[in-house]
């Protein structure tokens, strides 16, 4: 599946979702002082597999630049067992996620964004309205060794100047599994 590409400029929607170091976050504690990439990802995708360790390394950079990251699992845990709030527990320590990674049981938040599939990127400037709904990089079900890495300087752009890039390439992942 592919993500839309969406009208940039959109405030991102307020949400509180449980996160598997046992507290609730909301959306404007989680936002850094030049930015939040928001990522819709789950345990079981093939998508999310192929780039799990290089996003964890690109969100540490991406702190260096004011941008705080969040992930969102949003799948039905009936669907795909793995990836139910016990296994993403597992899951972000395994894989050394060193930002919150949320459950979002009802699938409302997942809707208030427009996530379609795993991974989808959404990333917000200072002031919390979208810059960037784009790929990771050319990675696919594997990991493209040595591609531009797009997420990582849109990113990096919207902490320097407040505005993503024009020119950007959706996502493609594995449909969200909704009830």
């Amino acid at each position: 599946m592919t993500a839309p590409l969406v009208q940039l400029g959109l405030p991102a929607p307020d949400f509180t979702l449980p996160g598997v170091d046992g507290r609730n976050h909301g959306l404007s504690e989680l936002r850094g002082h030049n930015g939040l990439l928001v990522m819709f990802i789950c345990n079981h995708c093939p998508y999310v597999k192929a780039i799990r360790e290089a996003l964890v390394e690109t969100c540490r950079e991406l702190e260096s630049y004011g941008i705080k990251s969040v992930a969102i699992s949003a799948n039905d845990p009936a669907q795909y067992p793995e990836d139910d709030f016990e296994h993403m527990k597992a899951y972000a320590r395994a894989y050394g996620f060193g930002f919150p990674y949320l459950y979002d049981e009802s699938q409302a938040v997942a809707r208030a964004f427009g996530a379609v599939c795993t991974p989808d990127f959404f990333g917000y400037n200072s002031e919390l309205l979208l810059q960037y709904r784009g790929r990771f990089d050319a990675s696919g079900r594997h990991a493209a060794h040595g591609a531009q890495r797009e997420l990582f300087e849109a990113m990096k752009q919207v902490a320097m100047m407040g505005d993503g890039p024009l020119e950007q390439k959706p996502s493609i992942g594995c449909a969200i599994k909704w009830r």
